[in-house]
């Protein structure tokens, strides 16, 4: 099992990861991802009040490497952005799982959350 790929988190096959807090779900992209991408210059994500669509582009992530669209994992609304990464972007390569989260949104459908990728699923698609 690698350490890579937290097993209590949900996966997209877009290389988001969605942790359920409960009332919120954080979102944030994959170590799989943050390593594809190369050293993160930029994250521009939705204020707080922002609807997003389950599959529809939501934010942008620059690297040194390219321009890379953020997907929502679910539907819902953005209750938090993380404001860190505005002045720390590379928190993204750093610390993918933690201090390198995107946003908290409150589902619209947490069944959503269902028909999302486990672990295994994920180290599947990914080969990791």
């Amino acid at each position: 099992m690698s350490s890579d790929t937290p097993s209590h988190l949900r996966y997209t096959d877009k290389h988001e990861w969605t942790r359920d807090d409960g009332e919120v779900v954080v979102i944030g992209v994959t170590h799989f991802a943050q390593d594809q991408l190369g050293d993160v210059v930029y994250v521009d994500l939705p204020s707080p009040g922002a609807d997003v669509a389950a599959g529809q582009a939501f934010g942008e992530v620059e690297s040194t490497k390219s321009v890379s669209d953020l997907y929502a994992p679910i539907s819902g609304t953005v209750v938090e952005r993380n404001e860190e990464l505005d002045e720390r972007p590379e928190l993204v390569n750093a610390d993918p799982y933690g201090d390198g989260w995107m946003v908290a949104i409150r589902p619209g459908d947490r069944d959503e959350l269902e028909g999302l990728l486990d672990a295994d699923g994920y180290r599947s698609l990914t080969g990791t």
